[in-house]
């Protein structure tokens, strides 16, 4: 009982919070990482693998057979699974994929401001373990792996220090970073590209609903997503302190 007992206590230790300026230093450089087009280029697969692993997730959620994803090096992704092509099911699958790494965020805010930055890792690692088994190119596992390297050095290697700051640089990468590729979807669209191949174009397919409102959807649940989490992160309470 005892290495399941240490296991459980290094789950569920919880670290204090940082001071408020590495929070800010957080944000800032999370912000710098997406808003920056050529940081943005390689942060992109971050939101990308998060997009994909919404749409298998919910895919198994929904009872449909998940048979594969793939990620690629222009930071684009596809996920593969078998049922209905039409209904709830299939609605929910599509769905599913811009507003993850929103949902991915706001799981990463509430256990980063808990303090619970070991566990949170410890989660990512295990999702990112999940997601392997089911990709289906080199680029896509190379990827993972690299990611998941990345996060188990933190955990492992890593101090409270380093994995704090891995936490709330993780959690506002994908806050911030689930607004953008639906800005750009409703860019795109607006420019006459890309029409039809999207998430929003496929919902407008098989719902009542055109794929502008589906973008109008998506926009208010990422940035709802980045502002509550952004409160989380950094509560009214650290703000005050910090003037």
């Amino acid at each position: 009982m005892e290495p399941f007992e240490t296991l459980f206590d290094t789950l569920t230790r919880t670290q204090d919070a940082p001071p408020v300026w590495v929070m800010l230093a957080c944000l800032a450089a999370a912000a710098a990482a997406v808003l920056y087009t050529p940081v943005w280029r390689w942060t992109r697969g971050l939101v990308t693998i998060a997009h994909e692993g919404g749409h298998a997730l919910m895919a198994v959620l929904m009872r449909r057979r998940l048979t594969g994803i793939r990620l690629h090096a222009d930071t684009s992704g596809l996920t593969f699974s078998r049922g209905r092509p039409t209904g709830f099911g299939a609605a929910m699958t599509l769905f599913a994929g811009y507003i993850a790494p929103a949902a991915l965020g706001l799981m990463a805010a509430a256990l980063t401001g808990a303090g619970r930055i070991v566990l949170l890792l410890w989660i990512t690692l295990a999702l990112l373990g999940v997601m392997l088994i089911f990709i289906r190119n080199w680029y896509g596992a190379l990827a993972l792996i690299v990611v998941g390297a990345g996060v188990f050095a933190a955990t492992w290697y890593g101090n409270a220090i380093v994995q704090t700051v891995a936490a709330y640089l993780g959690a506002w990468l994908l806050l911030i970073g689930a607004v953008k590729p639906v800005m750009e979807l409703g860019s795109r669209r607006r420019g006459g590209r890309g029409r039809g191949q999207s998430d929003a174009d496929q919902l407008a397919g098989i719902t009542p609903l055109p794929a502008g409102a589906w973008i109008f959807l998506f926009t208010l649940v990422t940035i709802a997503a980045a502002v509550w989490g952004t409160y989380m992160l950094l509560p009214l309470g650290a703000w005050l302190a910090a003037v």
